[in-house]
Order: C-alpha cells, then structure tokens, then sequence
C-alpha cells in the first residue's frame, strides 16, 4: 500500500492529538503531579492585600530595617534599635511554596532585638520567611525569600 502526502499528513495530526490528549489525561489523574493553589482561600486573601501594603508601607517609615540572615545553624531575625522589643507583638510565618504541608508559623517572643530559630527544623529549598508584627498598635509586616 502506497501512502501520499495527503494520508501523511492526517497520519501525523492524529498521532499528535492522540498524544496531546494521553498527556493532559496523564497529568490531570495522576497524584505524583499536584495542581494545588498557592494558597486555599486566594480570593480572600486578595481582598486583604491592601492591608498587607499597609503594614510594608509603615514599616518602610520606621529608620532601621529588619534583617533576615543564616548564620551557621540559625536563622536571625534583626529588629531595628529603635522598637521596644516588649511591645513588639506577632508571628514569623515560613511558607514553602513547591509543598504547602511544609508551612508553618512561629510566635514572636523576644528577649533582645534578635529573633533566632534553628535551621535543623526546616529542609534546605527556597523559603518565603514574613514577619508579621504589631508595635504600639501600628501593624508592619517584612517579606523575604530565602534559600537554605
């Protein structure tokens, strides 16, 4: 049997769909492949991003910044000087974005300007570390990404 271009070309474009269409059926039942949301209440939390833009404005009016550094097995968090560390009321959320069972949050309870967590609780990857915090009743909020 001799085929001409014409049943060529219908050969190709049905071998091609036939694949397209293992491919989203593959992707779309199989677990290994998670099509989750960043996070489970998006549009809730799109109606509070003015708060959050809010809470990065004050903190930009403050004359220190905070620091997020690793320094050996340790995570620091560095409040500015001029806070009173005693007023300083929040939390420090660690967000993975490649897995969300991996988020967490931790209070804020300071004994110095330094908040220090270990390293040995987390795995290595990137990490979206905010730091969520009210001080005289002025909220402030401090984002970073982080790889360890």
């Amino acid at each position: 049997m001799k085929i001409n271009w014409g049943t060529g070309i219908v050969i190709a474009i049905a071998l091609f769909m036939s694949f397209i269409i293992f491919m989203v059926v593959k992707m779309s039942t199989n677990n290994k492949y998670s099509h989750d949301l960043v996070v489970e209440d998006y549009y809730k939390q799109e109606l509070l991003f003015q708060q959050e833009i809010d809470k990065t404005n004050n903190l930009k009016q403050l004359k220190g910044t905070i620091e997020i550094t690793t320094l050996g097995e340790n995570i620091i968090v560095t409040f500015p000087e001029e806070l009173h560390i005693q007023d300083i009321e929040g939390k420090v959320i660690f967000y993975r974005p490649s897995n969300n069972n991996l988020d967490f949050e931790m209070p804020l309870s300071l004994l110095s300007h330094q908040w220090v967590f270990p390293k040995k609780n987390i795995i290595n990857g990137r990490w979206d570390i905010s730091v969520d915090f009210t001080h005289h009743n002025t909220a402030y909020l401090f984002k970073e990404e982080i790889t360890l």
